[in-house]
């Protein structure tokens, strides 16, 4: 799991991002396949949730999971007991989820959309699913900007420019060709630099800026640089595969607590 020790230490929040090894399922599936809606066993689906949520400490926290549909829906659980009703909402159709408390994860999953995690020095933070639609959509800077008015409602403003965002394995510009019409649909919303050529897309330039225009530093915005279609064997990819595939999951937790103070 990709992860951030430091982010824990000061805020309490465990984030990380799998990868599809150390799981029980097989196949085209093998073997740590965290989605429920594809064909996989149930079963053996179940158990890799359970292998992630006891390795980030969550084992006994309510699990917030969507039923993601490349839209720009943000579901938000402003506590425990606000949990079973934001997985029902969740499961209505949703592309993000901001976690305003302690006590409370939320595992989103991929297979070459970009998973996006962000988080504030208050220990709230967001995990979001960009796909094409949902980054066009401004699904990431939507999920800063309901980050932060978690921190305002809970009387903590802070500037988004002091929220970490972390980018996970996602399929890179030169793998992800798209067409003429999509990649000008980036250049619009964004800028000529997410589209390298007419035919192909930076998500991870593309959700940067849309998470700068929120307000977040450059500075602060890390992509992990792993392509899942250039490394099917250690992630799952949706075009690598033919569309036949597990996936893998973005995953946060708020442990406890903490006096805040500037992320590292």
């Amino acid at each position: 799991m990709l992860t951030d020790q430091a982010l824990f230490e000061q805020t309490g929040v465990r984030m990380g991002f799998t990868s599809r090894d150390g799981g029980v399922s097989e196949g085209a599936y093998a073997s740590l396949n965290t989605a429920m809606h594809v064909d996989d066993d149930p079963a053996r689906v179940a158990c890799n949730r359970a292998i992630v949520v006891e390795a980030v400490g969550c084992a006994d926290a309510p699990l917030v999971v969507p039923n993601q549909v490349h839209g720009s829906n943000i579901v938000t659980v402003q506590g425990l007991a606000d949990a079973p009703r934001a997985q029902e909402e969740a499961s209505e159709g949703a592309d993000a989820v901001v976690v305003a408390s302690t006590g409370v994860a939320t595992l989103l999953n991929f297979a070459d959309c970009l998973p996006l995690i962000v988080v504030s020095p208050t220990g709230r933070f967001a995990v979001a699913h960009a796909g094409w639609r949902g980054a066009v959509a401004g699904i990431a800077g939507n999920a800063a900007r309901a980050l932060a008015a978690a921190d305002e409602e809970a009387g903590e403003p802070i500037s988004a420019a002091e929220f970490n965002a972390y980018i996970g394995p996602h399929i890179c510009a030169k793998c992800f060709e798209v067409s003429e019409d999509v990649s000008s649909q980036f250049v619009e919303k964004f800028a000529p630099a997410v589209s390298p050529d007419p035919r192909h897309v930076s998500l991870a330039n593309a959700v940067a800026a849309d998470l700068n225009s929120a307000g977040l530093s450059y500075a602060r915005i890390k992509d992990c640089e792993q392509c899942t279609m250039c490394h099917p064997d250690k992630y799952y990819s949706y075009r690598a595969s033919n569309s036949h595939c597990g996936r893998h999951a973005a995953i946060a937790f708020r442990e406890k607590a903490h006096l805040r103070n500037a992320l590292p």
